[in-house]
């Protein structure tokens, strides 16, 4: 395996240095603007600030200069609207014609730091237009949803919800969809961790590390392949640097909580010249046993660390870089209640990454290579406490796993009827061993082949199709080990994932968009082979080798309207799928080791439900937003039983008083009695949990600011429906006051 990643990384590497540089040639009939970002109270010129159009995603980032252009914007009226760090929002009303190129110029007064959303896109082309619903969160947004994991940092957002086991291992589901349905990104490409494959398993990335959270929910096959039937969420760090400012900057933050003692701290230095830039992180995190209303919950705790390195360099027609990075987590499973008996889950990870950009004389203008190779070491180690004091350590499972993920993608010119497009090759490769006393599964081998295309036809200036294609050739082979000596099954697959879009913009502040989709997942090793105990999990599972890939068919619709006043998006969706694999308690208990047994079953599923957000400006300083979330599974083929761990349905109210420097807000969760349960699946009682916040900008330009949030504040007794600790016998964590500071120097 190590042989074809080091035949594999330099032929990637090489493509952006073999290809041609040239200036971008672009056909007479374009309109474009362009123009510089001025400070109002100063009159200097504002660099690294954005621009986009509103209603749309198209947009760009002013240079060191202050100066932006905006190419391939549709004939018509549009509204350039100016958002960036420590200054209000601005806009002005343009037009745009044929064969012409404007210059606008726009002033900009400064005022609080405010870092508001601004989503680019889930295309390859940057195009801005959406198909299905998304989220992305930066700055500030990112510092209110601080947690000790990225599970909890979106557990609220509409459509995602929270896989609970303790803090460390808690990862996000989508729209019901959990494990290696949803992918889970570093910068765009596969991290190489083993969060996806059980409930005991992290995300090796701290959540202070990351500067941008982007969330696409719904399948992105098309783009991703095998693993995003039900979503996508990329975690963005700035390891490479795209835009710096000249000389120093960089993030200081910490943070702690109440419910489990948590203490956390971050911090990013970079530095930039003209044509390079230079940054490094690091970030450690330490925590103690949860806390609940009922007592703690023993073998809850936590301490990692992980750190990052990166260049940056931007020449004539070609700019890039590449950053180096490792992760060291520990942390407990609470597998056993006992405090003198004990799971602990012990990992490290190595990374390295590159992202290189090209702008070329051609059809194809413009090319972008990403890739991440890593390395990761996994111990499961049961620990029990000996007469002595001192703790007797088994290592029941460990893994190594190899990973290198790589996509080059080339976006072209508009031509003919079809705009700006994008075609595009990702490579994927992992060697998995499994070992230990416990290996309740074979190793893993994989690598896989894609070619992709995404294009784009402008019908009128308000109505746009999408449309792309993606061919996957996946092999894998099956690793032998202690516990499994003689297996040596292999599989190919070849599989295709399509999808047809519309997005419709009938008046202002109007859009439409929705998307056709065909997508799939090729089952992973575990759920294949597997047969015997997992000790982090807590179960007996068997697996079934006849397992056909996942097919799914399925369709989104959103429709948002924003204004001054009001901004109201709702999403529906539905998806069948064929083959879907169900992981199902039997009914069962292993007599050896008194777990309960769960098997992987194939079957035809569906899974429909929406998502609705509103959120009100009630005064230019009070802002009321709600939000609701409902999804409904079922098995389709053999029965029409519930699908297991279904999130119930939720209803989210919460309003915010913005006083300048300072905001103060409340938010209610009400979340239903979930009795739509799968055969074996424990019903769950409906609650309701109070929170509070407010924040504080230490300085007028907001980089210092603190902001201090009360969780579960009535200290609530619940269970999680998606809670894996102890069958959900286990209440959940009690009231938390958690507050966080950063400073942006």
């Amino acid at each position: 395996m190590r042989s074809i990643l080091y035949i594999i990384l330099p032929v990637l590497l090489s493509l952006p240095l073999i290809l041609p540089a040239a200036e971008q040639q672009r056909p007479a009939t374009d309109a474009n603007v362009f123009g510089h970002i001025i400070d109002a109270e100063t009159g200097e010129h504002i660099p690294f600030i954005n621009i986009i159009i509103e209603g749309t995603r198209i947009g760009t980032i002013t240079d060191a200069s202050g100066h932006y252009l905006i190419t391939n914007l549709p004939v018509g009226e549009h509204r350039l609207v100016v958002q960036g760090m420590g200054y209000s929002t601005e806009s002005t009303d343009i037009v745009t014609e044929a064969g012409r190129t404007i210059e606008v110029d726009i002033e900009v007064n400064p005022t609080a730091l405010d870092l508001a959303e601004v989503v680019f896109t889930s295309s390859p082309t940057g195009s801005g237009f959406r198909y299905q619903p998304d989220q992305a969160f930066v700055g500030e947004a990112l510092q209110r949803r601080s947690e000790a994991s990225i599970g909890e940092m979106l557990r609220s957002e509409p459509g995602v919800n929270m896989r609970s086991f303790g803090s460390a291992p808690s990862r996000p589901v989508i729209r019901g969809l959990d494990g290696d349905r949803i992918l889970i990104l570093q910068n765009g490409e596969r991290m190489g961790d083993i969060s996806e494959t059980s409930a005991d398993h992290s995300i090796t990335m701290d959540p202070l590390a990351t500067s941008r959270i982007e969330v696409v929910r719904g399948p992105a096959s098309l783009l991703y392949g095998s693993s995003a039937l039900g979503g996508v969420i990329n975690l963005i760090t700035t390891d490479i640097p795209d835009n710096w400012d000249m000389g120093t900057s960089g993030i200081l933050s910490a943070q702690a909580s109440t419910v489990n003692d948590m203490g956390a701290g971050f911090a990013r230095y970079t530095y930039g010249t003209e044509k390079n830039a230079f940054t490094g992180r690091f970030s450690y995190r330490q925590s103690g046993d949860i806390r609940t209303p009922e007592g703690r919950v023993w073998n809850t705790s936590m301490r990692n660390y992980d750190g990052a390195a990166g260049f940056s360099f931007k020449n004539e027609g070609l700019r890039g870089g590449i950053s180096a990075g490792f992760v060291n987590q520990n942390y407990e499973i609470p597998e056993s209640m006992e405090e003198d008996e004990k799971v602990e889950i012990r990992l490290q990870r190595q990374g390295l990454q590159g992202n290189f950009y090209r702008e070329l004389n051609s059809l194809f203008d413009r090319a972008q290579l990403r890739f991440n190779a890593s390395r990761l070491y996994q111990e499961e180690i049961e620990m029990e406490m000996e007469e002595e004091g001192l703790w007797d350590e088994d290592v029941e499972l460990l893994y190594e796993k190899y990973t290198f993920s790589s996509t080059l993608t080339l976006q072209h010119k508009p031509t003919g009827i079809v705009d700006r497009g994008a075609v595009g090759m990702n490579i994927f490769a992992h060697n998995m061993d499994v070992g230990g006393d416990e290996a309740y599964t074979p190793g893993e081998r994989r690598l896989s082949m894609a070619v992709f295309t995404f294009q784009e036809v402008p019908l009128t200036n308000r109505l746009r199709l999408q449309a792309g294609i993606r061919l996957d050739f996946q092999h894998t082979a099956a690793l032998s080990n202690e516990l499994f000596p003689d297996i040596s099954a292999t599989r190919n697959a070849f599989n295709y994932s399509g999808s047809i879009g519309m997005n419709l913009r009938p008046a202002r502040g109007w859009e439409i968009g929705g998307q056709l989709a065909r997508s799939h997942r090729n089952p992973i090793v575990e759920e294949l082979y597997t047969d015997g105990v997992h000790l982090g999990a807590g179960v007996y599972e068997i697996g079934d080798p006849d397992l056909k890939d996942e097919i799914g068919h399925g369709g989104d619709l959103f429709v948002n309207y924003s204004n001054d006043r009001v901004k109201v998006e709702t999403a529906l969706y539905l998806n069948h799928f064929l083959n879907f694999i169900v992981f199902e308690h039997t009914g069962q208990t292993d007599e050896s080791s008194g777990y309960r047994i769960f098997r992987y079953q194939g079957d035809e599923a569906r899974l429909f439900g929406g998502e609705l957000s509103f959120d009100f400006n009630a005064t230019d300083n009070l802002l009321i937003n709600m939000s609701a979330d409902y999804v409904n599974g079922r098995r389709t083929g053999n029965g029409d039983e519930y699908l297991p761990f279904i999130p119930p349905f939720r209803l989210m109210l919460g309003g915010e008083y913005n006083f300048g420097q300072f905001w103060m807000g409340f938010r209610l969760q009400n979340v239903s009695r979930q009795d739509r349960v799968a055969p074996e699946e424990d019903i769950t009682e409906g609650y309701t949990l109070l929170g509070a916040q407010a924040g504080y900008r230490l300085d007028h330009g907001g980089r210092h600011v603190i902001i201090l949030r009360g969780e579960n504040l009535t200290n609530q007794v619940y269970r999680d429906h998606l809670s894996r600790i102890e069958d959900r016998n286990i209440a959940m964590p009690g009231r938390n006051i958690n507050i966080a500071y950063r400073w942006y120097f």
